[in-house]
């Protein structure tokens, strides 16, 4: 069987991705991708999701110049989550979130509200130019 078709595509014809930092072990963002942002991803060693909103793959760092290297692809004991270990290029450090923080995992809970724990290291409207 193709190594493609083992992964449990969603009713959509997609599946969920983490892209977890290489070197600190750090969750960058959630994603999803399709059959061909998969195939892209791998033949490229570049992360490439597909946007749901903009119903088109989305080649990270297009606009923002924050590019991920993937090192390693991995697939959950589902097959149906999967998982980038990446480098994120483009801004030391790394900037892998559209608000310009490091993380998009940068809100914790406590005492009953959200609480942003991060510090923005790049304004997102330096970032964006549309």
């Amino acid at each position: 069987m193709n190594w493609i078709d083992q992964v449990q595509w969603d009713a959509q014809g997609l599946v969920p991705v983490i892209a977890q930092e290489a070197a600190s072990g750090d969750v960058l963002m959630f994603a999803w991708m399709n059959r061909e942002a998969l195939q892209k991803t791998a033949e490229l060693g570049r992360a490439v999701y597909f946007s749901r909103s903009r119903g088109k793959l989305w080649f990270k760092g297009e606009e923002s110049g924050h590019v991920q290297t993937v090192h390693d692809i991995r697939l959950d004991c589902d097959n149906d989550v999967v998982l980038l270990k990446v480098t994120q290029t483009g801004h030391e450090p790394g900037i892998a979130c559209h608000t310009g923080r490091h993380s998009c995992f940068f809100q914790r809970y406590e005492d009953g509200q959200w609480h942003s724990v991060e510090p923005v290291l790049k304004d997102p409207a330096q970032i964006y130019k549309n």
